[in-house]
């Protein structure tokens, strides 16, 4: 009986094309934090969205929605080592090429303050639409990264130092400062 081999994924990727396996495992762990913290977070809102006004009360609403900011930004803030050093080990031979993903889609473009209205939850909409934004693009970049390595058509060193070179400017700036706000 043939046996099936394991999909590659957005982590078979990064650690192909790294100069240290030490460093592309560890900025993988990092990455993968930060995917499922920013999944969570992402359902989270999308439950509320859909009408599941879970936890029941807006007091209990208003602090899932800090302790998932909390973990989001936890996870974040150990991106930054990892994925700088991965990324200088990279050294992309041109800097010029294009990200592997696109910007923001029609979907990740959410006005939150309805949401957070009807929830009962006291935040800035400003700041979770921002925070919802960057963390729904970094889902979809690796998921799309997944798909990429699946059809064998992962991207170039060039092109995958180019997106996450764009995932850390857009992730560890003003989406880290929005989510530290959100948790406080």
């Amino acid at each position: 009986m043939p046996q099936l081999l394991p999909l590659p994924t957005w982590a078979d990727v990064i650690e192909e094309r790294a100069a240290d396996a030490t460093t592309a495992r560890r900025l993988v762990r990092q990455l993968r934090a930060c995917e499922i913290a920013a999944l969570a977070f992402c359902r989270l809102l999308e439950r509320w969205g859909r009408g599941d006004a879970h936890p029941a009360t807006p007091g209990g609403r208003e602090a899932a929605l800090r302790r998932a900011a909390e973990r989001v930004e936890t996870a974040l803030s150990g991106l930054g080592e990892p994925l700088q050093r991965y990324l200088l080990e990279l050294e992309a031979d041109v800097l010029e090429e294009r990200s592997w993903y696109a910007g923001p889609g029609a979907g990740e473009l959410v006005d939150w303050a309805p949401v957070l209205a009807r929830a009962g939850v006291r935040a800035q909409p400003a700041r979770v639409s921002q925070a919802y934004l960057e963390l729904a693009v970094l889902v979809r970049a690796l998921e799309g990264l997944s798909a990429a390595a699946r059809i064998d058509a992962a991207p170039r060193r060039a092109a995958l130092w180019a997106g996450l070179f764009d995932l850390r400017e857009n992730l560890l700036g003003r989406a880290l400062d929005d989510l530290r706000a959100l948790a406080a």
